[in-house]
């Protein structure tokens, strides 16, 4: 065989062990010869498996082959033979004897005489070779050490132990490569190809549109990936199932654990009984493949409908950028793999002064070149790595010193200072952590911008809070403290109400590790004297109760994927200790080398990344390991400047360390990705402090109106845009990448605040979109979640769609009012019509939703509701037939198989998509259904009506919470049949109310109006609103045509935008927008659906970069929550 063609099959196995075929990776191994998999081999024979452990060794060698495999296989058969007759299972030796220890009589007749004298001993340890025989574990340890060197020193295994270092699913981007040059070599290349078959070369078809991008000027395998070119091709729909369950690795160290409960708790059950919900905070890390139902993404998606089978769509993932299967990270288990370090962040890209020692970091875990830092001064600072520039500054302070205890009073008098423990940010990025040296837990939010926003003040312990972190037990985000006091805490991360208490250490608790396995959510802590315990939400003590190595100050944390657990720490005696723990059992798996014993100068600080590596910080080094390699594989000084324990945090990709220095700064270094990120952002033509991390992490699962379920750290080959929660009025479940607006909204505060007013085109930048369709009124409109096309669905039932092309005047791609963008449509030319049956088409209530990767469209206009395939505009379904009509849709934020729908009738059905059925009908509205909107954080459905009502439903057993009628100004009337709207704000609490006499934020779940705005009458009836991507704002379209731009956390009126500066000077008929809808990532940008039929985009012009200025407002306030409060939209005096 070639060695390419050796080469070839590397790649396989690979593959292969990504996608968990097991099985067939072994087979393959036997089958080749090419690889021994130690690791494999050593299973079987802990196990006893010893068919298997020959019919693999078969693979490699024979029992004649020489003398190092004839001792191999003797010794595995004698163990065998010994372990039947250590059962009294003499039939089972004699035939081990005759069949399988006979053919060494050949060889060494006497040791074989020898062993068949062994079947008249009562007890084969009166041998006295074998008298110091153990038992049957043991015995095979012993075994196995003997065998491992027997198999490294046969040659016959040469280059066989050590599997080649590949970069992650190599083969999957082999691929990806091929088909990208295939389609640059297409005569008719199309932007959106429809990948049917990887058995013969890709072809486009006919010519629709602008050509392809030239390999010249847009590389498709560039470094930094860019807007999607191919769909994966895996089975990936608008409809996850539910996510494998995880093994537990728990179990084994509450089997080690103490009989009792801890003294300290009440007595009750030991093992791990407690259900709770899991699977909240990680997701499969590749995506499902074995849904029974369908492949949308394949050619066969059409004749699949056609089988007899249950309607239900698989899991979906983004438009990968070029990899046309989705190439997974996954940890490489091909033996001992060794990883080369060129992926390691070495170089120093940049240096941040923060004036005071850097006591704790944290990365955003979505915008990746965001920097969370805590210094010994009690500052909290917010760096953006695009810009290098500081964005956010909060000081120690204590925001009601009112409340606070006696204790805490009365150290804030002596010293009104304390350090920062700990920042960390929650998993969805909108909430940040901070613990203090002195009683404190600070929570904000942050929701892009430049603002950190108080949101809880927490007296969490006596003394010092040591270390803090997010939990979601029962589906609720928590935080959960740790402190001097010895106690670990768990607080409600809404409403800052204590949920659990845990008491048991003896000495102050040093730091916790929540996590979850299969349906069982835990906490491990450590304490300064060197215990360990894990606890689970219930009140009942401690499960473990395990020693520290060396009895260290340690922190714990797991790898990327959360399957394997690590701890380092430092004792009393300097002495450090970084291990790599076996959860089933309970004990230290491997120590890894490199931490000398030294003086005592702090913790040795450490963290994880990409399930590869390992750093810590000890003796003014950074110091790197390979997981799977117990030595020492690199350090880096960093230019000299660190401390003696440094603080280090990677960020969730590993393309970025912090490190603290000794100058009271943090020095970040990068990997030639992260290299190539940061000059990719400095080298955009718009503000780079906008820019998002692009191109780093996956998108995350976003619900319906604004849920966030962050995948965090995959892996750099799967990369795809950053997202966070947000989603348009009219639209379903999104993901959309929401970049960070620094732009100071501020103003001297000298100055008078002035409204303002846009009133001729030279004033914004505008484009009505090109249509060659007949105009008709647009009744809804959305933004792709990727930014790079618009869909209107007019009251016609036809669908539009709008593409912008990348070229030298639009590098991404996105929608913008400086390219004209494309009407697309299939080289079929068919349209995606809506099931009108013999509905009016103007009594129809038109709604869609769009899937999470811009694939898939569901819709419908008073028929059938209609799956749509956006990149054929073919019918995939229908289903539901009227009456009643659909009339809203919406994704189950947590279960894309599950479908809110609003009705006609009122009444909301809870559709299970997978087996087609309606789960429950939810009635309490008396007018049909004109919104609903999901909140993950609080398990709640909010859904609104046209008999202005809003009712609350818990997600959970789907009852009726709690229910309120607008509140209507005084003086307005509303019509009898009216649309209200609802989408929640980004922090999943707040909601934007929606009604044509005014616009209100609601607090959920009490349903109270926190403020109202209500319009001029001379602008007519608001038509629409809905939040920009980052929540900052609010754009409102009105009958009179203009659109006015509100601050969101003030409800004030900052910016009109008249229609005179977008619609011609005299229109043949009275337009005005119907819609408006925002872009997923650009926050002043938005569109607008009108009735003439004409969808326009709407920016403020470059010089501006964004719609007028707010009055300034006090560093961190937040939102109003005065009840009832009510603004206007007349100029401010």
């Amino acid at each position: 065989m070639s060695s390419l063609s050796r080469e070839l099959v590397f790649l396989i196995l690979q593959f292969l062990d990504e996608e968990k075929f097991k099985d067939a990776v072994h087979r393959l191994e036997q089958e080749s010869g090419f690889f021994f998999n130690m690791r494999y081999f050593e299973d079987m024979v802990t196990s006893g498996e010893w068919e298997e452990v020959e019919k693999y060794l078969s693979g490699f060698t024979k029992v004649d082959d020489n003398r190092y495999s004839m001792k191999i296989f003797f010794e595995i058969r004698k163990q065998k033979y010994l372990e039947a007759l250590d059962k009294r299972d003499r039939a089972k030796a004699v035939d081990i004897l005759v069949k399988d220890l006979k053919v060494f009589a050949a060889f060494n007749e006497e040791l074989f005489k020898e062993i068949t004298q062994l079947l008249t001993l009562e007890n084969f340890r009166d041998n006295e070779q074998l008298s110091k025989y153990g038992d049957t574990k043991s015995a095979r340890g012993l075994m196995l050490a003997e065998l491992k060197k027997l198999i490294e020193a046969n040659p016959l295994f040469r280059d066989k132990l050590q599997f080649p270092p590949l970069k992650n699913s190599r083969l999957r981007t082999l691929i990806n490569q091929s088909l990208n040059w295939q389609h640059q070599l297409c005569k008719n290349p199309r932007p959106n190809p429809d990948i049917k078959t990887l058995f013969v070369d890709h072809s486009c078809g006919t010519p629709n549109g602008a050509r392809a991008p030239s390999p010249v000027t847009n590389p498709l395998m560039g470094g930094v990936p860019k807007a999607g070119v191919f769909p994966p091709l895996s089975a990936h729909g608008p409809f996850q199932p539910t996510p494998v369950a995880l093994p537990t690795s728990l179990a084994g160290w509450m089997a080690n654990s103490s009989p009792v409960p801890h003294p300290s708790a009440s007595a009750g059950p030991i093992g791990m009984t407690a259900a709770n919900n899991s699977a909240i905070l990680k997701r499969p890390r590749t995506p499902p493949t074995n849904n029974p139902v369908m492949d949308y993404q394949t050619a066969d998606s059409e004749h699949v409908l056609k089988r007899p089978r249950h309607f239900g769509i698989s899991d979906e993932v983004n438009n990968l950028p070029v990899n046309i299967l989705p190439v997974a990270y996954t940890p490489q288990s091909h033996g001992q793999s060794y990883h080369g370090t060129d992926d390691l962040p070495k170089t120093v890209v940049m240096t941040l002064n923060q004036g005071s020692a850097v006591k704790s970091m944290d990365f955003h875990p979505v915008q990746q070149i965001l920097l969370l830092v805590g210094t010994s001064m009690g500052d909290v600072m917010l760096w953006e790595l695009g810009s290098r520039e500081r964005i956010a500054l909060r000081n120690f302070k204590v925001w009601d010193l009112g409340v606070c205890s006696i204790a805490l009073q009365a150290s804030l008098t002596n010293d009104y200072t304390a350090s920062v423990n700990r920042v960390m940010w929650s998993p969805d990025g909108t909430l940040v952590g901070v613990a203090y040296t002195k009683h404190i837990v600070h929570l904000y939010s942050y929701h892009g911008g430049d603002g950190l926003r108080n949101h809880l003040e927490i007296e969490a312990h006596v003394g010092s809070v040591n270390d803090l972190a997010f939990s979601y037990p029962n589906k609720q985000l928590c935080v959960v403290t740790c402190g001097e006091d010895r106690v670990i805490k768990v607080w409600d991360a809404v409403t800052g109400t204590k949920q659990y208490t845990f008491e048991g250490h003896e000495a102050p608790v040093y730091s916790v590790c929540p996590h979850h396995k299969e349906n069982i959510q835990f906490i491990f802590s450590t304490a300064t004297d060197g215990k360990i315990k894990a606890w689970l939400y219930d009140n009942m003590g401690s499960r473990v109760d395990y020693d520290a190595p060396g009895h260290s100050s340690t922190t714990m944390a797991y790898s990327a994927d959360g399957t394997r657990l690590f701890s380092c720490g430092t004792n009393k005696e300097g002495e450090s200790f970084l291990v790599e723990w076996n959860e089933s059992e309970g004990a230290v798996r491997r120590t890894y080398h490199g931490l000398p014993r030294r003086a005592h100068t702090g913790v040795v600080q450490f963290d994880t990344t990409k399930n590869r590596w390992l750093a810590a910080g000890d003796e003014n080094l950074i110091k790197f390991w390979d997981m799977d390699r117990e030595r020492l594989l690199v350090t880096t000084e960093v230019e000299g400047s660190l401390p003696a324990s440094p603080c280090i945090r990677f960020n969730k990709e590993g393309i970025f360390l912090a490190v603290s220095t000794n100058d009271n700064g943090v020095k970040i270094l990068a990997n030639p990705d992260g290299i190539r990120l940061l000059k990719t952002v400095e080298n955009r033509t718009f503000d780079a402090s906008r820019v998002a991390s692009a191109a780093i992490v996956k998108a995350p699962a976003v619900g319906t109106f604004g849920s966030a379920v962050v995948t965090i750290g995959t892996s750099i080959g799967d990369r795809a845009p950053p997202v966070a929660a947000m989603v348009a009025m009219n639209s379903d479940s999104r993901s959309v990448d929401i970049k960070p607006r620094i732009a100071d909204d501020s103003v001297d505060k000298s100055r008078i605040w002035k409204l303002t007013e846009i009133n001729e085109p030279s004033q914004c930048c505008s484009l009505r979109l090109p249509d060659s369709l007949p105009p008709v009124r647009v009744s809804r409109l959305i933004y792709t979640n990727s930014g790079l096309a618009i869909l209107a669905l007019a009251s016609n039932a036809v669908h539009k769609l709008w593409k912008w092309q990348r070229n030298d005047r639009n590098l991404t791609g996105k929608a913008t009012a400086s390219v004209v963008p494309q009407l697309w449509q299939p080289p079929s030319g068919i349209l995606m019509t809506n099931d009108v049956s013999e509905t009016n088409p103007d009594d129809a209530v038109p709604c869609f939703a769009l899937s999470k990767n811009d694939s898939y469209v569901m819709s419908a206009s008073g028929g059938k509701i209609s799956l749509f395939n956006m990149m054929t505009f073919k019918t995939m379904t229908t289903f539901m037939p009227p009456p009643p009509a659909a009339t809203f849709l919406a994704f189950h934020p947590q279960d894309n198989n599950i479908i809110a729908i609003g009705m006609e009738d009122s009444s909301i059905q809870i559709y299970n998509v997978r087996v087609d059925e309606v789960k429950t009908k939810l009635k309490g509205h008396q007018k049909r259904i004109t919104g609903l909107a999901f909140s993950h954080t609080l398990n709640v459905l909010v859904s609104s009506g046209a008999d202005s009502q809003l009712c609350l439903w818990s997600t959970d057993g789907w009852e009726k919470q709690a229910s309120k009628f607008l509140q209507i100004p005084s003086g307005r009337a509303a019509a009898p049949l009216v649309d209200t709207r609802v989408q929640f704000h980004l922090d999943q609490i707040h909601l934007l109310v929606v009604h044509e006499t005014q616009i209100a934020i609601y607090d959920v779940p009490k349903l109270d109006c926190l403020k109202q705005w209500v319009p001029r009458e001379a602008s007519g009836p608001i038509t629409h609103a809905t939040y920009s991507c980052d929540s900052q704002s609010i754009y409102v379209s009105f009958e009179d045509g203009s659109v006015g731009v509100l601050t969101a956390s003030t409800l004030r009126l900052r910016c009109r935008i008249n229609p005179t500066a977008y619609l011609p000077p005299k229109p043949s008929m009275r337009v005005h927008p119907l819609v408006v809808a925002a872009h997923p990532s650009e926050p002043n940008q938005f569109a607008l659906g009108l009735a003439d039929g004409g969808v326009h985009i709407i920016e403020p012009l470059e010089s501006e970069g964004k719609w007028g200025t707010s009055p300034p407002t006090e560093n961190g306030a937040g939102p109003s929550t005065t009840s009832g409060t009510v603004g206007s939209d007349q100029p401010q005096r």
